[in-house]
């Protein structure tokens, strides 16, 4: 089967997408699959062709280049010459998304849309959310299928679409690492705040947290992994504070799943107090390790709280509550309850049986 999964962002740009595309594509790509990722570039730096664990990548250009609209007019003729049996649209903000849709139903081609919604760190951008996907309502409803990865994004876009819940599959991301291939020896005083270095992922709220930490816990120190638009935001807040010394702030490589296995599995707490999350891929992926879990009590993240997954903070927690929080983290961790985590193999078995229904 030839499947075209498009997507605004892809390797070695990192996030929960990126991931999603990556583990579901090179898994399908090993079982037969032809699978090709049509991505865009902002920058025109990166190849225009590419391949990555048996995954062929194709980059158009996009614009504008200092902002995340994604205009690429290319989508739609690439899409059109694919020849693909299979349109996966991946994730539905962007200028991507309705000229992939009208590209791929133009060609008559079977397509299906995961949401993968999230935050954002503009506040016009947020309030606008509901109307941008009323506005895509008529291309989403012609899709085939329509994926959300918690029950949580599935009944937000049910009730914005106007379609029954029934009409929405729910495909949770996977949250199997690897083995990260040498012991790893977890770091007492080590919080680590995962995300892209957005605002809205809430990485300020533990800097901000982090004076009140210390003194709780000395040997205490954070570990910020992404990149992104507001790190200097993030290095200015630390300076102003004095912690400017114990704050590290750095991806860890796309592909380098291993490495972020033995960076989580090294944490005294992982934190996520992130505004918004469709599932919260980050966290389900700490507690794999066996990690405690701190996460904002915000959409789908709350999912993970009342599942024993996580612990919650309120979102409007101030900074001597999150330090609090950390600190019992640290002292007295509430690990994970043994649950059944979904895997990646789970999520690639699943939606190459919706891709097979549709071929």
């Amino acid at each position: 089967m030839r499947l075209l999964m498009v997507t605004p962002r892809f390797f070695p740009l990192t996030g929960g997408v990126e991931t999603h595309v990556f583990e579901v594509g090179r898994r399908l790509a090993a079982a037969g699959d032809e699978v090709t990722v049509l991505t865009t570039d902002r920058t025109g730096a990166l190849p225009r062709t590419d391949a990555l664990d048996g995954i062929a990548i194709r980059r158009v250009r996009a614009w504008p280049r200092g902002a995340d609209l994604y205009l690429a007019p290319e989508l739609g003729p690439a899409i059109a010459r694919s020849g693909a049996d299979v349109v996966h649209v991946q994730s539905y903000h962007s200028l991507v998304a309705p000229v992939a849709l009208a590209g791929a139903l133009g060609a008559r081609m079977p397509t299906v849309v995961t949401f993968h919604s999230g935050g954002h760190s503009s506040r016009w951008r947020e309030r606008i959310r509901a109307r941008q996907t009323a506005a895509l309502g008529p291309l989403l409803r012609r899709a085939a299928r329509l994926v959300a990865v918690s029950r949580f994004e599935a009944d937000v876009f049910a009730a914005r679409l106007g379609v029954p819940p029934g009409r929405i599959d729910v495909v949770p991301n996977g949250a199997d690492l690897p083995d990260p291939g040498r012991p790893v020896a977890v770091e007492p005083g080590l919080v680590v705040s995962m995300g892209r270095l957005e605002r809205y992922k809430g990485h300020h709220r533990v800097i901000a947290a982090l004076p009140a930490l210390r003194a709780r816990v000395p040997e205490a120190r954070l570990r910020i992994v992404g990149s992104g638009p507001y790190e200097g935001e993030l290095r200015a807040l630390a300076a102003r504070l004095g912690v400017a010394d114990r704050v590290e702030i750095a991806p860890v490589p796309a592909a380098d799943r291993a490495g972020m296995a033995a960076l989580l599995g090294s944490a005294g707490v992982v934190t996520l107090l992130s505004e918004y999350e469709s599932h919260g891929l980050a966290a389900v992926e700490a507690a794999s390790t066996g990690r405690p879990v701190l996460v904002a009590g915000s959409s789908a993240l709350q999912e993970l709280a009342d599942a024993g997954i996580a612990t919650a903070v309120p979102p409007d927690a101030p900074p001597d509550a999150v330090a609090a929080a950390l600190e019992a983290q640290l002292r007295r961790p509430a690990l994970p309850v043994r649950v059944t985590l979904p895997t990646w193999d789970g999520c690639a078995a699943r939606l190459s049986s919706i891709y097979r229904e549709l071929a």
